[in-house]
């Protein structure tokens, strides 16, 4: 009897992971290259902020180069009276835009001195476009000059608050998945790239992406559909990916007593299975979401951003209230605190343990796939950006307290804004420097974390 029990189990256990396979190589089904046609182009526009009259302006004369994905050049162009470059390509694709500094007008800047190149992705009979963010000597500060300005300052909290609360979204998961479980999931990456990479499927090709036979039904089945509709679809599967890694994967170690290092060992090798499986299939050019990618930037006062930036950083923030009430207000929420600070007393007073744990990972599948959507959509697609900013989902979740859901917020606001804040003074390459540093000076002073509790270690 026994026996035969353990066989199901395994059986369940197969079955798992062959549907996350599939669901995997569903997801890359129709990522193959569009094919070529002939009215394709690039297009970019310069504006900037006349310093004597306050009015944005077009800059005129701006050279701009074109590179095709292996560099070879494509063209160029100048930019006409109304600060407009088109410039033809010979197909879809992934092409590199590149600003000559030396061009600019006198006294203007690239507001980011380290983007002079922006990649674009032209789709079939489309025209790509890119966003240069110029500046004069008052808006771009430290950067272009050597200066560091008030509105530099005020301009560079903003975006650090927006990529905090992207950051926010998955930190909040991997704390909560370690308050509940003890393990440490270095995997918690490749769940941001699973959200990113199915909202850009659906964002393109709809179920029909999965299976062929649908392409003609109405979309979302047969056809792509609007990020907006797309991103929900995606947060449903990164919460399937969190109920199946755990129902599958690490409940039957919980079960059999496997340790947390053994378990931690496992999910450094899922993490780079996964990243790599993201590689073969998707390949290693970044993309772009078909909507919203190039926007101009909005002047609010002493600050631009972009109104998809506007609009993602407040259904964050909205999202961060939702989870904070939920976990204050609910029973699961209670039960979630109850089993982060004591699993053991918690099992005793009749809560069932493992259920929680399984919301928990469904919930932080879910978050980090919102999130992953997100930043992809601030930045690009790309196979392996969730290992790229993993380091930075740690920093965030050990500088506010390992465990607290607050504190991982708390920390990721931190860390958003001290990466930015960092480039007033060092390199943009080097931003994540000052966020490492920050945590290291943190730790020093309260190695518990900003919000975490003092526990007695020996």
């Amino acid at each position: 009897m026994t026996s035969s029990l353990g066989l199901a189990g395994l059986g369940r256990r197969l079955v798992g992971v062959f549907v996350l396979v599939a669901l995997m190589l569903g997801l890359f089904a129709m990522f193959a290259p569009p094919a070529m046609a002939d009215n394709e182009m690039v297009r970019t526009r310069f504006v900037y902020t006349d310093p004597e009259s306050g009015e944005r302006v077009p800059a005129v004369g701006v050279l701009v180069t074109v590179d095709d994905s292996n560099g070879e050049f494509v063209g160029e162009g100048e930019s006409d009276a109304d600060g407009v470059v088109e410039i033809p390509v010979a197909g879809p694709g992934v092409y590199g835009m590149t600003v000559d500094p030396e061009s600019l007008p006198e006294g203007v800047f690239l507001l980011d001195v380290e983007r002079a190149t922006a990649l674009v992705e032209v789709l079939p009979d489309r025209t790509g476009q890119a966003i240069f963010q110029l500046g004069n000597e008052d808006e771009v500060g430290a950067a272009a000059t050597g200066r560091v300005t008030a509105r530099a300052i005020v301009q560079l909290t903003v975006e650090g608050l927006k990529f905090g609360v992207f950051l926010a979204m998955a930190a909040i998961g991997l704390s909560l998945i370690f308050g509940t479980t003890g393990l440490i999931n270095f995997a918690h990456g490749e769940l941001i790239g699973w959200g990113m990479l199915w909202a850009f499927m659906f964002n393109f090709y709809g179920f029909a992406g999965i299976f062929g036979f649908m392409e003609g039904w109405p979309a979302p089945f047969g056809s792509g559909v609007n990020l907006a509709l797309a991103i929900p679809i995606a947060v449903l599967f990164g919460m399937g990916f969190g109920w199946a890694a755990d129902r599958f994967v690490f409940r039957p170690m919980r079960i059999r007593g496997v340790s947390l290092i053994a378990a931690m060992i496992v999910t450094l090798g899922l993490s780079i299975l996964i990243r790599y499986v993201y590689l073969f299939l998707f390949s290693g050019v970044p993309r772009f979401y078909r909507d919203y990618t190039a926007q101009s930037a909005i002047d609010l006062g002493p600050i631009q951003i972009t109104p998809k930036d506007l609009i993602t950083a407040g259904i964050s923030v909205a999202i961060l209230i939702f989870i904070g009430l939920f976990l204050q207000q609910t029973r699961m929420g209670k039960a979630m605190r109850a089993v982060s600070d004591d699993r053991d007393l918690a099992e005793s007073s009749g809560i069932n343990v493992q259920r929680v744990i399984s919301v928990v990972w469904v919930m932080g599948g879910g978050l980090a796939a919102l999130g992953g959507v997100f930043i992809g959509l601030s930045e690009q697609v790309s196979w392996n950006i969730g290992f790229r900013i993993l380091l930075l989902i740690f920093a965030a979740v050990v500088l506010g307290g390992l465990g607290t859901a607050y504190g991982a917020l708390v920390g990721a606001l931190v860390v958003g804004v001290g990466i930015q804040l960092s480039t007033l003074w060092i390199p943009t390459e080097l931003k994540n420097v000052g966020a490492l540093v920050l945590l290291i000076i943190a730790l020093l002073i309260r190695p518990q974390g900003i919000l975490g509790s003092k526990q007695r270690v020996g």
